[in-house]
């Protein structure tokens, strides 16, 4: 199939259009997305509970990112490389801002790097949808816009919260996320409506995403911070379901994996993972890059 039926396949989407800049590369222009937003903890507010949902949403971010990284080299295209990279980039400047938000705000002072890359595996709060092996092209196109669709409907109510740090970072985050969820949502339609193996791996990366989208709609992590998971929930499913439809994908119903990310229950592929990301840091503890 086209490019141009792809794009009017999704075109009901309503995905926020982004500019370059906006796609591209979190943190790589001169510009401080926090640049005057204030980072007093505001009256009312808990900061033990921020910190955690700070946190989660980083892990979430940061785990997601090592995933992506691990295409270089690997995916099908040059093109394709570079998108991926800089998507995972994107997550980790989102991973990095909400890090330094929760080290002000649990009282422990700790930087982005401590959260990083010196807890080990049972302290990470991710959900485990992110942590999980990264299949072949089609479960990376497929895990990306599951992640990317829920992950925007919920910064698009964290815009309003009480944190303006939280907020900034949310509000900036969507205009990503929306390019994302965009760019998933026109491969996974791709391979869909593509060709026979290309349509049975898509359905396959399909029905094995679907035991772990459980976790991410009961998810209440930011229900303190303004954010109603049934709404997130039905966003998401809105969404996915237009996409599965225009790909030609059938959902049925599944049981959810039982445990939960957030109260650090997770696979035995996150360990591994970390191991990886951290082994640098871990090596040279005192080092100043």
């Amino acid at each position: 199939m086209s490019d141009d039926h792809a794009h009017l396949a999704l075109a009901d989407l309503g995905a926020e259009e982004a500019s370059d800049g906006d796609r591209w590369a979190f943190g790589t222009g001169f510009a401080d997305p926090l640049h005057g937003v204030p980072t007093a903890l505001p009256e009312g507010v808990d900061g033990r509970a921020l910190a955690a949902c700070c946190t989660a949403l980083g892990d979430d971010a940061l785990v997601a990112a090592q995933r992506l990284a691990q295409w270089c080299t690997r995916a099908p295209e040059l093109e394709e490389e570079v998108a991926l990279a800089n998507i995972g980039l994107d997550l980790l400047g989102q991973a990095r801002l909400l890090y330094s938000r929760a080290g002000q705000c649990d009282g422990t002072g700790r930087d982005e790097d401590a959260y990083a890359y010196f807890r080990d595996a049972d302290a990470f709060r991710n959900v485990r949808l992110a942590e999980l092996p990264g299949g072949d092209f089609a479960f990376c196109v497929g895990r990306l816009l599951v992640q990317s669709a829920w992950r925007l409907a919920l910064f698009e109510q964290l815009t309003g919260c009480a944190d303006p740090v939280l907020a900034a970072v949310a509000g900036k985050g969507a205009k990503e996320l929306a390019y994302h969820r965009q760019y998933a949502a026109e491969w996974v339609v791709r391979l869909g409506d593509g060709t026979a193996e290309s349509h049975r791996r898509m359905q396959q990366a399909w029905d094995e995403l679907a035991p772990w989208m459980g976790e991410l709609y009961g998810d209440g992590v930011a229900e303190a911070f303004g954010v109603a998971p049934r709404e997130v929930a039905d966003v998401t499913r809105a969404v996915l379901g237009q996409v599965a439809q225009a790909a030609g994908l059938t959902s049925s119903p599944m049981a959810t994996v039982p445990g939960s990310g957030r109260a650090g229950d997770h696979t035995e592929h996150l360990e591994p993972l970390l191991a990886e990301l951290q082994s640098v840091a871990r090596a040279h503890p005192d080092a100043a890059w």
